[in-house]
Order: structure tokens, then C-alpha cells, then sequence
């Protein structure tokens, strides 16, 4: 197979030298929240001093730290002080370069690395990693990838934003065993605080604009994507996506093979589909004059264009450790979507009613969108200062009418105006005074929405933008709105 990726002989720092190059160490952890614990443990557990540092001082927070100054860490709440001594400061992904702690430690020469560096730098050399990024589609893809592996026998485990802190998995748990294989799920922040990470294979799924204030524009916050492509990784590029395959070629090593992924049949090289079947024409002996069935479009669920690219992107790092053809097939039937992902909540007189509450940014929204002929849109909240006129200018032929929500929802107004004047709009603030007990603001939308659509139309709740201003993240508003949906009748 001319596309077996490279063997792993990039050794991880910490099976360099010193077998345990954190004894006696000064280690800063900064932040409290999902990594920080983790990583203070197993910096404890490897001989460090830890000093734990986090700006709040709330209930949640010391109850945290208490347990971590009895593991023998020493935690400091309300201010984030660098250290006097410190050796090395591992920061939570969320943390901006021009927090103060960080150009603190970056005045005084000490080096600053993420949760996803340091488990690289405490894995085990032979352990293999498949790296997913890109601005929407990690969580499905990764999880599409550990469910192929599997169906493999591969003893293979997601980690991320998917339930095991990264940490957590490179260390043995009670009866000594680590996972041969992790399917990463990497964000830019993550990517941004990594320096030496090397995965055997890895994509970017796509790029477009987000938490750019962060990274502070969207090349920046791409180049850190693009990270992802380190010297000895197999890339895997989605050849619709402009920065997919800009950044693997220029932040990619040459030297290693470059398989592309498309909606539409492959060249030699690629993944792709031809008619209803997924195909392989990379990790075959002859990509030229051959090709392998892998699955067909019903093993996709949903079988959205989107969702079908994750599939192939999931394949392809599959495939690039040796994964058999069935393997990928009876990993896609048995992967179960997360909750609020393009799921399909009900049909009701002739309508479908589709929840992708994770449809979080215009991105996103756009694929959702692409993937039905005649939609009632569900949209708004926080866009993030995310424009939203590409969106609507692309979708306006599919749209049959557009019920708004949420603190951004006059821009998506405007937009609607100016590129589908004629698609009738409703904003809804919240429910009626006298709405009976138990309904919400999503009784109301529904109701709108449903009287704007016909059969054979989708009410698709899709809104472009985070949930925050109305609801406490994105799955509550999904749920709502399946809730509202079963109440129809």
C-alpha cells in the first residue's frame, strides 16, 4: 500500500533521555477548568512540584483545588502569579497569549506548552496518534474514527472534546494499560501551545472564521490549524476546502504522503464517491487503475454532504494504519451521531424537524442548510462578530421562511432582507405571558415555524451563532427544541 503513513520514529521528549524528565521540576499549571486537574495529577504523579494557579475563587473552583492540595499540589486562587523558580508553565487551551501569565513567563524565559504537548511529551513512544482538526466536524469525525478502528480490533480510544482528558490517556490507568491508538480531536488553541506534537496522520477538515479575537484574524488562527501538518504526518486534505490544502502544503513535510478527500470520484490518491458508494484510491497497491469499496452513502447517518466528508476524512486516517476496507464499512454502521448534530427530531404532517443546535457559526449553519431543498431556518443568538451575508446569499433559494431568536438576530435580519427580501420573516423574543406552564421561547418558535412551512419542507433549527444569550449552551437549546417539536402532537 504506497500510502501507509510513516512509521512513529519521531520519539515523544519524555522517551528521550531522562525517562522522566519532570522529577524535581517547578511546574505552573494554569487554569482549573476541564484540563488543568488532569494535568496537575499527572505532573504529581511523575515526581513535579506543582503550583496551581486559576483567577477565580468561586465554590466550584476551591472545591477542585482542595482536592488538588491534597494530592500534593499547591494551589493559589484569585490571581495568577508566575511562580518565583518555575520551570515550565502548562496553560489551559482558552488562555490567549496576551494573558498576563503568559508574557510573564515569556519576559522571564520560561516555556509554555498546552495539555495536548505535555500528554506528547508523556505518552509512550510506540503509542500512535490521528489527529483531527478544522473549524467544524471534529467531534463527529474523531468519533466516526475511533468507531472504525475499533471495528478493527484496534485498541483505539477518542480523546479531546469527547469525554477523556487527553492527559488522562497517555498514562496507565489502574491494571497498567494504555491505548495503542488515540483519535485526537484538536482545537487551535490547543494547536497554538503545541510545539513538538508529531501525529502519524492528520487533516484539517476545513477553516473558516472563528475566535478570531482570540487568535486575532483568521490567517493566524488557520496557521495554527495548520500545525497539525508536522514534519513526519500523513496529511489528509479535503480538497473543497481552500485551506485544508493550502495548509498542508505549506505547513506540511513534503516528504510524506498527501491523500486528498472529495465529494465526487477520486483521482489516484484520493477517497472519494462514486454513485452511492465511498471508495479508496490511496491505500491501494494500484491507486492508478484501482479502487476499494469502503461503504456506501446509507452508512453514513446522517448522510449529509457535510457528514459524508467527515466519513471519508475518518477513512482515510483509518486506512492510513492499515485498517481493513470492511473495518470502515461496520465502523460508520455502528457510530452513533452526538445528540443536536443535523438530528432528525420528528415528521409532522408532511414536515421535517431537524435539530443541529451545534450549527454554532455561519460555517457550520452553511452546511446544514446545503443539506435540504426547502427549509424553514431556525436561526440566531451570539454570532461572535461572525458576518453571516455569505451564508444567507448562498442559501436563499432553499429558504422558505426564516423564524430569528436571540441577541443577534436583527443582523441575520438584515442580511435576509437585502439577499431573500421575499422570504417571510418572523422574530420571536421569548414566550407569550400567558404560555401554559412548562412551554418555552421554543413552544414559540416552533409554532412560527410551523406555520410558515409545507410538506415536504424542513424546520431546521440551525442559528449560526453560540446559545449563550438566551440559553446555557447549545445542547439545552437543541433539547428545547425537540421538546417543542413532541409537543405538537
Amino acid at each position: 500500500m504506497p500510502h501507509q503513513g510513516p512509521s512513529d520514529t519521531t520519539p515523544s521528549p519524555a522517551s528521550v533521555g531522562d525517562e522522566n524528565p519532570f522529577a524535581d521540576t517547578l511546574v505552573c499549571v494554569a487554569g482549573l477548568g476541564v484540563s488543568g486537574p488532569p494535568v496537575a495529577r499527572a505532573l504529581l504523579a511523575r515526581g513535579a512540584r506543582v503550583v496551581v494557579v486559576d483567577g477565580r475563587d468561586d465554590e466550584t473552583t476551591r472545591r477542585v483545588a482542595a482536592e488538588l492540595t491534597e494530592a500534593g499540589a499547591r494551589v493559589v486562587l484569585g490571581r495568577t502569579p508566575l511562580p518565583e523558580g518555575c520551570d515550565l508553565v502548562v496553560i489551559s487551551p482558552g488562555w490567549r497569549p496576551d494573558s498576563p501569565l503568559a508574557e510573564r513567563a515569556a519576559e522571564a524565559g520560561v516555556e509554555v506548552i498546552g495539555d495536548v504537548e505535555l500528554a506528547w511529551r508523556l505518552k509512550p513512544a510506540d503509542q500512535v496518534w490521528l489527529a483531527i482538526t478544522g473549524t467544524n466536524g471534529k467531534t463527529t469525525t474523531v468519533r466516526m474514527l475511533e468507531s472504525i478502528l475499533r471495528a478493527d480490533g484496534r485498541d483505539a480510544l477518542a480523546v479531546g472534546n469527547v469525554g477523556t482528558p487527553i492527559v488522562d490517556a497517555v498514562l496507565p490507568d489502574a491494571e497498567g494499560h494504555v491505548h495503542d491508538i488515540l483519535a485526537v480531536e484538536l482545537s487551535s488553541f490547543q494547536l497554538h501551545w503545541s510545539e513538538s506534537l508529531r501525529p502519524r496522520a492528520a487533516t484539517v477538515l476545513n477553516v473558516a472564521p472563528d475566535h478570531l479575537d482570540w487568535h486575532g484574524g483568521l490567517e493566524p488562527y488557520a496557521r495554527a490549524k495548520g500545525r497539525v501538518f508536522a514534519r513526519g504526518t500523513l496529511r489528509v486534505v479535503n480538497t473543497a476546502d481552500e485551506w485544508s490544502v493550502r495548509l498542508a502544503e505549506e505547513e506540511g513535510d513534503p516528504h510524506t504522503p498527501l491523500v486528498g478527500i472529495r465529494s465526487d470520484t477520486p483521482r489516484a490518491g484520493e477517497l472519494g464517491v462514486v454513485e452511492d458508494l465511498l471508495v479508496d484510491r490511496a491505500f491501494v497497491d494500484e491507486p492508478h487503475s484501482s479502487a476499494e469499496e469502503l461503504a456506501t452513502l446509507a452508512d453514513v447517518r446522517p448522510a449529509a454532504p457535510h457528514n459524508v466528508s467527515n466519513a471519508l476524512a475518518a477513512a482515510a486516517l483509518a486506512r492510513s494504519v492499515g485498517v481493513a476496507a470492511d473495518s470502515v464499512r461496520a465502523g460508520l454502521v455502528a457510530f452513533v451521531p452526538e445528540p443536536h448534530r443535523i438530528a432528525h427530531v420528528a415528521r409532522v404532517a408532511g414536515v421535517d424537524y431537524v435539530d443541529d443546535s451545534k450549527a454554532t457559526n455561519p460555517h457550520a449553519a452553511a452546511a446544514s442548510l446545503n443539506s435540504y431543498p426547502s427549509v424553514v431556518w431556525v436561526a440566531g443568538g451570539l454570532l461572535k462578530g461572525a458576518e453571516v451575508d455569505d451564508l444567507v446569499s448562498s442559501a436563499a433559494h432553499r429558504l422558505r421562511g426564516a423564524v430569528l431568536i436571540g441577541a443577534d438576530r436583527a443582523r441575520i435580519r438584515e442580511a435576509l432582507d437585502k439577499h431573500a427580501p421575499e422570504v417571510t420573516v418572523v422574530e420571536v423574543e421569548g414566550p407569550a405571558a400567558d404560555a401554559p406552564e412548562g412551554h418555552t421561547v421554543m413552544d414559540v418558535v416552533v409554532a412560527e415555524a410551523t406555520a410558515l412551512a409545507g410538506e415536504g419542507d424542513t424546520v431546521l433549527l440551525a442559528p449560526a451563532a453560540a446559545s449563550m444569550d438566551m440559553f446555557t449552551n447549545y445542547p439545552e437549546r437543541g433539547r428545547l427544541f425537540a421538546e417543542a417539536v413532541h409537543r405538537l402532537g
